[in-house]
């Protein structure tokens, strides 16, 4: 702090608010005309702009089997997320797969983009008489050979020519390596089954013996001609062609469309509007602004000059976010939006600790100078070691988890790095700037003082005995929903399915119309919630509800026509799947399970106890159960933002159980030979402010979007709330005695 002049102080505070208004700019005009990089070229997911639909029809089955359905469109999801990781695949009546797409309008883009999913083959170059499957009949542009077939598929596939087909491929990625010159090249890398492993064998030992080529042959054309160099027998391969980068990753989407178990052909595409409609984008805009305009509020008036640093610092960082949004293309959604706040309300914590140390070494009689720079030494490892472990969380999410957890977990993963570089950089920047113009008086900075010591573990049992009240009271409610036939969950139409009535109104209607004037129908007829969406270009109008029978469907037709004067000719109906697969919820279970694991990993290693991670996921499994009654009790409807709500929930806990047994470590350090019992009292007690603060500013941000937030936000943000609520209880009441407890039944070894 001493090293900075005043005149360096001024230029620090003026560039900083250039940046904040700069980047304000940006996010509100964008760099050109056009609106270029501005907060409204935001991909948003089909919840919030809608997108493209398109129905697929599998060819010459009307019946195919489940497994085969199931195994489709878990691997047409895979491919689709290449657009966003928000896109949805559902399965539509006994034959049919819907694909939404969200960000996008072009729809005939879409198609010549992902081809005819389902009609992939690797043929050899001659039949057992050696005669040719395919030839050369000319060059393109660029100099590569055009092949054509000599004979037709079915002809080949009867005699053996066809070697391989898209179903004996298991996955196929683009892949960089390093020709014989050492010279870097771009190819396919192909793993196939144990079956595709076999017959690729034998089709790559006459080929390479031979001499000749096998090709790869989809949707009636040839996509790629390689030579065979050598005897394939391990179950992969590597495609070359002098690919750049986009022409490899082209080959490998190719090639993995192709090697779906149905093949597939359009039955008809549209675009639809967005599920929320435009009132969701305005109203949760408007309520971040208020939320984010309370919290600057709150922290000037409670943390004075630190607090206005923080203030300036948290503008920073919501306008870089935009930016970076916008500069990464990720696709915002309601998840994506949780992964915002939690990242807020992670950046208002570093600043919470910090500011709380600060004032600590004040009363303890340090100087201004010397309690700043004590204070964020001392913050800096709670900081850290909570931040990272949420990241780790983040991570491993973005790399195991399906599309919906990505789009939370990048935002997550952006908040983090963006709040841990506001909070102990900008914010110290801040801070130094003003004390070298002379802002130096302790009264600025206020001055802690010592508290008497709060005797939680006492009341552990009291504590441990409410939680299991709770839990198990949740469960017992799930029961009771379950023998009455309506669900343990309230659970959506992502989780479960439904039914789909598409209406011709004749005329058009905006979302907001229908959600005031139709939907209140559809409710009182089928007792269901209900997805809206509207078909551009078209007066119709696509209502998604809980599964209908005959005698409900007749009903639903009968209000449509004496309510609106709809003909019934104009009603059709579709049973639809779960837009959220089983492999979709395996993946998610895989994701989370390995995040924790990485994180016990990480505290284990940075507090060197392993009490404390056990302690750590307890209280987060405390946190989610407890939601979990919630949801039970209140009916609130899980839908795919159920994973994201939840998700939210175990980062907050973590971070804020991390910031307690930091503490922890750091009063061991000190009274090593001190009451155990005492020093976890104590270390609650020092931190507590921060708790409570940090809750209350995250709640503030998602109270307001409670109250503003049309209803599908409104069942976003409730469990949210009691999240939060639910996370600061444990993290105060039961990790810090959890810790003690477990201590006291497996002390440590002594050295």
């Amino acid at each position: 702090m001493k090293n900075m002049t005043k005149g360096k102080a001024v230029l620090v505070l003026i560039l900083i608010l250039a940046v904040i208004l700069g980047t304000a700019y940006i996010d509100i005009y964008g760099t050109d005309s056009a609106g270029t990089g501005s907060a409204s070229d935001i991909k948003l997911g089909l919840d919030l702009a809608g997108g493209v639909s398109i129905t697929y029809q599998v060819v010459g089955e009307e019946n195919p089997s489940a497994t085969d359905m199931a195994d489709t469109i878990y691997k047409l999801q895979q491919r689709v997320e290449g657009y966003s990781t928000e896109a949805q695949v559902y399965q539509e009546g006994n034959n049919r797969i819907s694909i939404e797409i969200p960000g996008v309008s072009d729809a005939n883009a879409i198609l010549q983009e992902l081809g005819k999913p389902g009609a992939l083959y690797f043929i050899s170059q001659t039949d057992a008489d050696g005669n040719q499957n395919y030839s050369p009949v000319g060059v393109d542009e660029n100099g590569k050979y055009i092949y054509a077939l000599n004979r037709t598929i079915e002809e080949m596939i009867a005699d053996g020519s066809v070697c391989l087909l898209g179903t004996d491929v298991a996955d196929a990625s683009a892949k960089s390596t390093k020709d014989n010159m050492q010279n870097l090249e771009y190819c396919v890398s192909l793993v196939l089954t144990d079956e595709g492993t076999g017959k690729f064998a034998k089709a790559t030992e006459k080929a390479y013996y031979a001499g000749e080529t096998i090709a790869i042959y989809y949707d009636g054309e040839f996509v790629s001609v390689p030579s065979v160099s050598a005897v394939l027998n391990d179950g992969t391969a590597i495609i070359t062609g002098n690919f750049t980068f986009e022409e490899a990753e082209q080959l490998a989407s190719t090639i993995r469309i192709g090697g779906l178990s149905l093949e597939l052909e359009e039955l008809h595409s549209k675009v639809v509007g967005a599920q929320l409609g435009v009132d969701a984008i305005q109203t949760s805009l408007k309520a971040g602004l208020i939320g984010f305009i309370i919290v600057a509020v709150f922290m000037i008036a409670v943390y004075f000059l630190p607090g206005l640093a923080a203030a300036l610092a948290l503008c920073l960082y919501v306008t870089l976010i935009v930016l970076l949004l916008n500069g990464f293309e990720m696709t915002l959604t309601l998840s994506g939006i949780a992964g915002i706040i939690l990242s807020i309300g992670m950046a208002v914590d570093a600043n919470v600790v910090i500011f709380a140390r600060i004032r600590e070494e004040l009363g303890a009689g340090k100087s201004v100078e010397g309690a700043v720079k004590t204070g964020y030494e001392k913050a800096f490892s709670a900081i850290v070691d909570g931040n990272i472990t949420t990241l780790i969380a983040a991570i491993v999410l973005l790399w195991l988890g399906p599309g919906s957890v990505k789009g939370f977990a990048q935002t997550l993963a952006l908040g983090i790095v963006l709040s841990m570089f506001t909070a102990l950089v900008v914010t110290r920047l801040i801070m130094n700037a003003f004390f070298a113009l002379g802002l130096k008086s302790e009264k600025l900075y206020g001055v802690g003082k010592e508290r008497k010591t709060v005797k939680f573990l006492s009341k552990k049992v009291i504590f441990f005995a409410i939680s299991l009240v709770l839990i198990i009271g949740g469960f017992v409610v799930m029961g009771v929903n379950k023998g009455k036939g309506v669900g343990a969950l309230n659970y959506s139409l992502d989780f479960v399915g439904g039914t789909a009535t598409t209406v011709d109104f004749g005329e058009p209607h905006t979302l907001e119309d229908l959600t005031a004037n139709v939907e209140p129908v559809i409710k009182d007829v089928t007792g269901s919630n209900v997805q809206i969406q509207t078909v551009a270009g078209t007066n119709e109008v696509i209502f998604k509800t809980s599964s209908l029978n005959v005698q409900t469907r007749e009903a639903l037709e009968n209000a449509f026509e004496s309510k609106f004067g709809i003909d019934a000719s104009k009603i059709t109906t579709e049973t639809i799947s779960s837009t959220i697969s089983n492999e979709m919820k395996r993946d998610t279970i895989i994701a989370v399970v390995v995040a924790i694991i990485f994180m016990l990993i990480y505290i284990r290693i940075r507090f060197k106890d392993i009490r404390f991670g056990l302690s750590s996921v307890i209280a987060l499994a405390h946190d989610v159960l407890v939601v979990l009654a919630f949801y039970a009790v209140a009916r609130v409807s899980v839908s795919n933002t159920f994973v994201a709500c939840m998700l939210t929930i175990v980062g907050y806990s973590v971070n804020a159980t991390i910031v307690i047994f930091d503490r922890v470590r750091e009063n061991r350090a000190v009274t090593a030979k001190g009451d155990v019992e005492e020093v976890v009292d104590r270390s609650i007690t020092q931190t507590l402010s921060r708790s409570l603060f940090t809750s209350l500013t995250t709640f503030v941000m998602v109270a307001v979007l409670f109250v503003y937030g049309v209803s599908s936000i409104r069942d976003f943000a409730l469990p949210l709330m009691v999240g939060i609520i639910c996370g600061c209880y444990s993290s105060v009441c039961l990790a810090g005695a959890l810790w003690y407890t477990m201590r006291k039944i497996a002390p440590p070894k002594k050295k």
